[in-house]
């Protein structure tokens, strides 16, 4: 489908802040949740399923493998998911070995830091050479202008949905 088709489909082209005429199957946050379905099925699952992963489990021990140690409630925020499942992925993991808790500090022995450990870490080593390439392959479907154009509208919505949390 050329761009002249798709905007002709689009049915956000004429679309007022009213949203009058919007079909619920059209709403932002339902076309992005099935594309987002996809991605986990298609693009992420396959290589941590590889791993004897789960979605959850490969987010979490990669964001532990990157930062090399991470205080739980950074954790969070970055992971995009609640605390409970949070939680119960870093007890999975620390079970497996693939990683390590302990208390962030020697004064905040409450609060808890996860550190990437060594079965952790050559797990992530493996498989992220398989994430990037898949992401790259699903990433190069689109041109380079649709490419700048997507990552550009993305940072644009997250930085209103920002700015109105407050």
């Amino acid at each position: 489908m050329s761009t002249s088709e798709t905007a002709a489909h689009c049915p956000w082209s004429t679309l007022d802040s009213s949203g009058d005429g919007l079909n619920v199957h059209d709403f932002i946050t339902t076309r992005l949740s099935a594309l987002m379905s996809n991605l986990r099925r298609q693009v992420t699952m396959p290589y941590a399923s590889d791993y004897g992963l789960s979605i959850a489990e490969w987010r979490v021990l990669s964001l532990i493998a990157h930062a090399g140690t991470l205080p739980f409630g950074d954790l969070v925020v970055q992971s995009t998911s609640d605390k409970a499942l949070v939680s119960r992925t870093i007890r999975k993991l620390e079970e497996r070995n693939l990683i390590e808790i302990r208390p962030e500090s020697e004064t905040a022995k409450k609060r808890i830091a996860c550190s990437i450990a060594p079965a952790g870490q050559a797990i992530y080593d493996e498989a992220i050479v398989y994430a990037r390439r898949r992401q790259a392959e699903i990433i190069c479907a689109l041109s380079r202008e649709e490419r700048e154009g997507l990552f550009s509208t993305i940072e644009k919505l997250q930085k209103v949905l920002e700015s109105e949390q407050g």
